[in-house]
Order: structure tokens, then C-alpha cells, then sequence
């Protein structure tokens, strides 16, 4: 219900609204999710919707607007908006506690019940441009990743055509080049296409009993050769069971890619060993993939499930990283209403950790 603020008695120099008009307009604003203001002709707060008092919660009845919002650009946009008596419209950017941004519409009402009065109009632009850097920000990156391979692809195919035309040996080496360079794009795009199911889905929660632990083990069996032929030690720890609420596909992707990067990259070191781990703790099911390679510098922890972020960006083209496999680790554990963890110290390995509620029996 917004809130209705009458006049003040001791406030001579304006002219008191009529009730009735105030109440409508209080009502009014009232039933728009958007946060809405209206002010007098000092400047003081009339009526001010419930969106309004969530976010300026310095909002007083009869209090000048300004102790409460703090914007020069606020406060001029009123002031023309009453000079002109028409609309006026600005972009505000709050930058405390943190960046948000507004598009603020003032505009007179026109009613000689409400004299002077200001209806202020607010729009949290914040998320929407959030998500369209993070648009941006994935298109440049998509583009950069295939960009790559593909002036590697065009290079070679040039070659081929002209000076290396009748050269075998060249032509057998430029061939495998390509090939792996076709491979990383076909794997670039999977990825992208993976990450995009999933997040569609993101808001439908699994709902199929799913052994996590018997996911576990048939991973770390797979990648077993793997392991071996890195010179990587792969130990698995897995009760007989851990069931949870689950899509096993993508289970199965979360407990592939926490596997395959431990190997590839925390395998190196003087203990080249990767614990996989599945344990039942605080209705949940956990599974922790450790190693005791290297570690990841604390910085680079925060940001380690952003989509094409690396910590080696060299390292992990060589070793055929997309840089999108945490980014989708992230995901799945969103739409499983779980959670990633990661802990790491330089020279002590790496631990990510997989946590989601265990399935519960009715």
C-alpha cells in the first residue's frame, strides 16, 4: 500500500493538495511495480509507493525529497519538469552502496486538485544492462575463440594450394594441424550449444533420483587411460549410494569436466594424484574432485566459472580447453539448486567441490 502523507499544518507557503485527489493518486501508485514519487512544490514527499520505500529507504512523509535521494540529477529533472510544465526524462547512475543505473521520468499532474504536485517515476535499468554486457561480452569472446582456428584453418589451406602443393610431408603435417584445429571449433560450439540448453532450462528443476556416486565411478573409469597416460594417479572414494534430484546427462558432464580439468591440469607436480570424492553430508550429496598440482592464485579464484575465462588462456588452448567447462559446471549446479566451491593455494593443489540436496525419500 503506498504511503500517504498529509499536509503539514505549519506549512504555509503551499498549498495543501485535496485529500480525496492524493488518495487516488497514493493508490495509484500503489498498484505500479515500478518505484513512484510524487513531491510538492518544496520538494517534499507526498506519496510513495512501496517500490519506492524498498529502495530509498530514507523516504519521510513531508521530508524534503533530496534528504532521501541524493542526485543532482534527480532534483533538476523536478525542477525543469515543474519550469516547463511538461515531462522530463534523464538517466541517473547511483554509484553507492554499488553501480545502478535509473531512467527517471518527472512529470506536473495535471489536476487543479493537486497544485504543483510532481510524480516522479522510476526504471532500475541495472540488470538489463548487466545482461547485455554479459551479451556483448559473449559474442566478442565466441567470436575471438573461432576467429583463432579458423585463420589457422584458412592459412594452411592457402599453403596447401600454393607452395606446399606437391610436398607429402608437409601436406601430412599441415593436415593433422587442421584437423586438430577443426576438432577445437567442433568442441568450442558443443560447448556453446550445451551451455545454452541448459541455461533455457535453467529454472526447471531435475526431478529423477540420480546415483551420484555411480556417476562418479563410471567417470573416473572412463577417464582411467586418461589418467594413465598423463602419469596422473586417479583414486575414487564413492559410497554405494548418493541419490539426488537429477538430470544424469548433465551430472555426468559436471563430474567429466571436474575430472578431465584435474588431470590436465593439476596433475603435474611432484604428486601427480586426483581424489574423487562422493560423500553424504548435511542432506547433501558432495563430490570433490582434488588435486595436488599447482594451485590457482587467489585472484584468479572469483572468477574461475566465467564463461571463457582462463588462468593460462596459452595453457589451455594447448591442452584443447574452450574455456566454457566451469561456466557450465555453474550452471547444471544452478538448475540442480546446488552450488560450486572451489578452494586453492598455490602450490597445494585444488579442490572443486559439487554440492547438491540429496534425494529424499517421501
Amino acid at each position: 500500500m503506498a504511503d500517504t502523507f498529509p499536509a503539514d499544518a505549519e506549512d504555509k507557503a503551499e498549498p495543501a493538495p485535496d485529500a480525496e485527489q492524493v488518495a487516488i493518486l497514493a493508490a495509484l501508485a500503489a498498484a505500479l511495480p515500478d518505484p513512484v514519487i510524487a513531491v510538492g512544490t518544496e520538494d517534499r514527499v507526498l506519496v510513495a509507493n512501496s517500490a519506492a520505500r524498498a529502495l530509498f529507504p530514507a523516504l519521510r512523509e513531508r521530508a524534503l525529497l533530496q534528504l532521501a535521494i541524493r542526485s543532482p540529477v534527480v532534483l533538476d529533472a523536478i525542477a525543469t519538469a515543474r519550469a516547463n510544465n511538461s515531462g522530463e526524462k534523464v538517466c541517473w547512475l547511483e554509484k553507492a552502496p554499488y553501480d545502478r543505473l535509473f531512467d527517471v521520468h518527472a512529470a506536473p499532474v495535471s489536476s487543479r486538485d493537486l497544485p504543483g504536485i510532481i510524480v516522479v517515476t522510476l526504471k532500475d535499468l541495472t540488470e538489463a544492462r548487466r545482461v547485455e554486457r554479459m551479451r556483448v561480452d559473449f559474442v566478442s569472446n565466441a567470436s575471438h575463440e573461432l576467429r583463432t582456428p579458423l585463420a589457422s584453418l584458412l592459412g594452411f589451406i592457402e599453403t596447401l594450394q600454393g607452395p606446399a602443393r606437391d610436398d607429402p610431408h608437409a601436406r601430412v603435417r599441415f593436415l593433422e594441424i587442421m584437423c586438430e584445429q577443426a576438432r577445437r571449433m567442433a568442441r568450442l560450439v558443443d560447448d556453446l550449444l550445451s551451455l545454452s540448453r541448459i541455461e533455457q532450462n535453467e529454472h526447471l528443476r531435475p526431478e529423477t533420483p540420480v546415483d551420484l556416486a555411480a556417476i562418479a565411478r563410471h567417470v573416473a573409469d572412463t577417464f582411467g587411460p586418461v589418467a594413465a597416460e598423463a602419469g596422473v594417479a586417479l583414486q575414487i572414494d564413492a559410497p554405494a549410494e548418493a541419490i539426488v534430484p537429477g538430470d544424469r546427462d548433465e551430472l555426468i558432464r559436471v563430474a567429466e569436466n571436474l575430472i578431465e580439468n584435474a588431470i590436465k591440469y593439476g596433475g603435474s607436480g611432484a604428486d601427480p594424484r586426483v581424489e574423487v570424492r562422493v560423500a553424504l553430508a548435511g542432506g547433501n550429496a558432495v563430490l570433490t574432485v582434488r588435486d595436488h598440482g599447482p594451485g590457482i592464485p587467489p585472484e584468479h579464484l572469483p572468477r574461475l566459472t566465467e564463461r571463457f575465462y582462463r588462468v593460462d588462456a596459452g595453457q589451455s588452448r594447448a591442452k584443447g580447453g574452450t574455456g566454457l567447462g566451469l561456466a557450465i559446471v555453474k550452471h547444471i549446479m544452478a538448475r540442480h539448486r546446488g552450488r560450486l566451491r572451489i578452494e586453492s593455494e598455490p602450490g597445494k593443489g585444488a579442490s572443486f567441490i559439487a554440492a547438491m540436496p540429496a534425494w529424499m525419500a517421501e
